[in-house]
């Protein structure tokens, strides 16, 4: 046993805690929150994670980025009255960078993500630190809950837990049952674990936690899903806002796939393939028109099919919304899909990695 103990260690994985042991003498815990321009939810996001109730010791750290709105002064607020929030400064505005600074600047061993525009639902902190001794994991995460306030927001919430939109990963569903996964939505951490790996790569400027959790993964670390954990996720509130957000995790993915091309799969494929399909068939369609060419007319069978499917879709999901949340559906879907797929075929290329 002792020997196995030994080969677990100089792969980097650490034998699991005893229970009983992290109950009675709880770990204290550093929460990073990178935030920029997230005036409208940053105060609520904090105040879920003091609500939490934490048994141990609890900071908060707020990596700040050049915000235009509010989210400074706000920060700075808070932490003017509780001592347990500091802020620090993120001038590059990069979630890894930010991400970085706050795990440099904190003290306890576990390390909580949480985002300026998520809430951490009751219990989530205890649970997480009893599931990393349960489970020897080094990061533990669970479901990502979006829930929208607007018609617009409901209608983007449905597209991140329907399989038509971005429900493929086991944190998109509530109903994912407990077991290791490739990555988990936040995440909550063992600082050791994070530092031996060399933390959030810098040049990843989105899909840095999918890229993390891959070298965990392969540094012989085990990533576990848990259904107990949940965050309520505050969508994107505009269309031009979620079509930004889509075109550069889009742009990141075929960055990730370019530096491990393993982990391309259908999932990740079927957006380009959608856009391409779209463009192809709309301009055979058209040509077809000019030329009088029946067959060439038959392109338009390829968008006509995809808006087809999407307002099936959108008519037959089961998720409860309004009936303005259901007619503005079709439309985040097309918007999701086509702004992810023209970022990933347009992609940008990003030589080395930040030290």
């Amino acid at each position: 046993m002792r020997a196995m103990r030994e080969q677990l260690q100089n792969r980097g994985v650490t034998s699991p805690v005893n229970l009983d042991e992290v109950r009675t003498r709880w770990p204290g815990v550093s929460v990073v929150m990178p935030v920029l321009n997230e005036e409208r939810h940053l105060e609520a996001a904090i105040c879920r994670v003091l609500d939490q109730e934490y048994p141990g010791e609890l900071e908060v750290i707020i990596a700040v980025g050049p915000s235009s709105d509010r989210t400074r002064e706000i920060a700075d607020a808070l932490a003017a009255t509780d001592p347990r929030i500091r802020v620090v400064d993120n001038p590059a505005a990069r979630t890894p960078t930010a991400l970085n600074l706050g795990i440099a600047a904190s003290k306890h061993k576990i390390i909580v993500r949480v985002d300026g525009h998520g809430e951490l639902t009751d219990g989530y902190i205890s649970r997480a630190v009893e599931l990393l001794a349960e489970t020897g994991a080094a990061n533990v995460g669970g479901v990502m809950d979006a829930q929208g306030t607007t018609p617009f927001e409901e209608a983007v919430a449905t597209a991140y837990t329907t399989r038509l939109g971005l429900g493929g990963s086991a944190f998109h569903l509530a109903e994912s049952p407990a077991a290791e996964a490739e990555t988990v939505f936040l995440g909550v951490f063992r600082k050791d674990a994070l530092i031996a790996v060399g933390g959030f790569d810098e040049t990843m400027h989105r899909a840095q936690d999918w890229e993390l959790n891959y070298r965990l993964r392969a540094s012989g670390h085990k990533i576990w899903f848990s259904p107990e954990l949940r965050v309520t996720y505050r969508p994107r509130s505009t269309l031009r806002a979620l079509m930004k957000q889509m075109y550069e995790t889009g742009r990141w993915r075929r960055e990730l796939m370019r530096r491990h091309p393993e982990t391309a799969t259908p999932r990740y494929l079927a957006p380009p393939i959608a856009v391409l399909g779209v463009l192809g068939g709309s301009v055979l369609g058209l040509l077809g028109v000019a030329s009088n060419s029946r067959l060439l007319r038959a392109g338009f069978l390829a968008p006509v099919g995809y808006f087809t499917l999407i307002m099936a879709g959108s008519l037959t999901n089961r998720r409860p919304m309004s009936a303005a949340a259901r007619a503005r559906l079709p439309l985040v879907l097309a918007a999701t899909h086509l702004s992810w797929g023209v970022g990933f075929l347009i992609g940008r290329p990003v030589r080395g990695r930040a030290a």
